[in-house]
């Protein structure tokens, strides 16, 4: 069939539905992108009982966390492999039936095998689909609609996160750990219809998939797979284990990222035809504000994803409060967060992109320096403001940094750069978590304390201040890369799908 005569192609979807279209298509990723999300987020509140069940130790239980994180950040470079060879439709469906079948999995699952299993698969579906959203918004929405493409989009997904662990804890409560996996079931469904509705089957720019093209990079895949399993596991095993595990595991990662980055130089630069494209085409890193806002988005997942872990024990475990009430101050940021994001994105179509970042890493550097201000005795509103003003900043920098990066990359090159900059992102975020966790056992045995200790005291929240005030030192470093993000030519406006 020709993508003339296939109804389902991006041009017949684009004259069945007039203007709009773009509008239902951005809605309908967005749907199976807040159920990927609300996977990697909402599970945590769940393994305190999960382990429970399984009778799991600490180790044990990390690897319901980490082998979503791995399989989630690694997946992420096959999306442009994926969409070139099957298309919009069939990979972004592909993603949201594996997700269901992982969801359904893991909430029927007797023993912990098959959890680990299911929440692998939700993570290689997590990975594929993220990026797509950008490709879209970069490719279907004309420049001057793009930012407010980006803060509708955004502030439906941020919504996710923001409610998610709150109705997981009432879940959990309730139900127990098994609603947590079937919580993603009806975004599934709902993601499948209007992918059958609105997502076109045609591949990224409106051609046809060609599923005869080139093969995938699955030596690339491995390299990048081992390296950022040898990364994270030695970050843990520098918390929990020997030197000399950890060191193992450090170098095993940097040689297989090293080579990762090798074999993807030699790719790019053979020339062989009908040979495999890179994962992760390294032309990308001459464009100036991609390189720039890689920086940036490395910087930022480390501080946003260190903060995600870190604020919670500090407020259980420095401030003493209770779970339930960590949940309902976190709660307002969240909300406001969804807000700012709807907001910047409209400011992003007329506003410099690197000015947006820059304010918007700043009040995140704020929001950890002011931690340093509360104590034991301190009001709650003091925290509650702190944590609004973080993710006010957050707000700024989502909508932003995307589109900030990918404007002067060449068209041909933003599926590539939209699952790159998700990569780098992501690998920041889960190398932030377990540098959180090394710095905080860290400043705590040097201030004396510990948090098996029952109650708090000012050497612990100094630990903590410690940990803040570092956070607050990368987002300030990130700024200096933001900078660089500044537009030197004007995008074009041609419209594509």
């Amino acid at each position: 069939m020709t993508e003339s005569a296939d109804t389902s192609s991006l041009n017949a979807l684009r004259e069945r539905h007039g203007e709009r279209y773009r509008w239902l298509l951005l809605l309908s990723v967005m749907v199976g992108t807040m159920a990927a999300i609300m996977s990697s987020t909402i599970v945590n509140v769940a393994i305190p009982d999960m382990s429970q069940h399984f009778a799991l130790g600490q180790e044990r239980a990390q690897w319901v966390t980490s082998g979503f994180m791995v399989s989630m950040t690694v997946s992420m470079l096959t999306t442009p492999w994926l969409l070139a060879r099957y298309g919009y439709r069939a990979t972004y469906t592909g993603c949201m039936w594996l997700m269901l079948a992982g969801g359904l999995a893991g909430g029927f699952a007797s023993n912990f095998e098959v959890v680990l299993i299911a929440r692998v698969a939700e993570g290689l579906a997590a990975g594929v689909v993220q990026p797509i959203p950008a490709i879209i918004i970069l490719r279907a929405f004309e420049p001057h609609e793009q930012g407010r493409a980006s803060g509708i989009f955004g502030m439906g997904v941020v919504l996710a996160p923001a409610i998610g662990p709150s109705v997981g804890g009432v879940l959990v409560d309730l139900m127990g750990w098994r609603s947590i996996f079937f919580l993603v079931v009806p975004f599934c469904l709902a993601s499948l219809w209007l992918a059958r509705q609105y997502v076109p089957s045609t591949a990224p720019g409106g051609i046809a998939a060609n599923r005869h093209g080139k093969a995938l990079d699955w030596a690339g895949l491995t390299l990048a797979s081992a390296g950022t399993l040898c990364l994270l596991n030695g970050l843990v095993q520098l918390r929990t284990g020997s030197g000399w595990s950890a060191s193992m595991l450090l170098g095993s990662a940097v040689l297989a990222l090293t080579g990762f980055g090798a074999m993807q130089w030699w790719l790019l630069h053979r020339g062989a035809p009908g040979g495999r494209d890179p994962l992760m085409n390294l032309d990308l890193f001459t464009y100036r504000q991609f390189a720039m806002g890689s920086i940036v988005a490395f910087i930022y997942g480390t501080a946003l994803f260190g903060s995600t872990y870190l604020l919670p024990v500090y407020m259980q475990m420095g401030l003493m409060l209770s779970p339930s009430y960590v949940g309902t101050i976190l709660l307002p940021s969240g909300l406001i967060l969804a807000g700012t994001i709807a907001i910047v994105g409209r400011m992003a179509d007329r506003r410099p992109t690197y000015l947006l970042v820059s304010i918007g890493l700043a009040l995140l550097a704020s929001s950890f320096a002011l931690m340093v201000s509360i104590s034991l005795s301190s009001s709650i509103w003091w925290l509650v403001g702190f944590a609004i003003l973080g993710r006010i900043g957050l707000g700024f920098i989502l909508p932003s940094l995307n589109l900030g990066s990918m404007r002067g990359v060449d068209r041909a090159l933003i599926p590539q750069g939209s699952s790159v900059i998700n990569f780098v992102r992501m690998l920041g975020g889960a190398v932030g978590v377990s540098l959180c966790g090394i710095l905080l056992e860290w400043r705590l045995t040097a201030h004396g304390d510990t948090l098996t200790n029952t109650t708090s005291s000012a050497q612990r929240l100094a630990a903590f201040d410690e940990v803040f005030v570092a956070l607050a030192a990368l987002c300030a470093l990130a700024m200096v890369a933001a900078w660089q993000l500044r537009d030197h030519a004007t995008p074009s406006p041609r419209k594509e799908g």
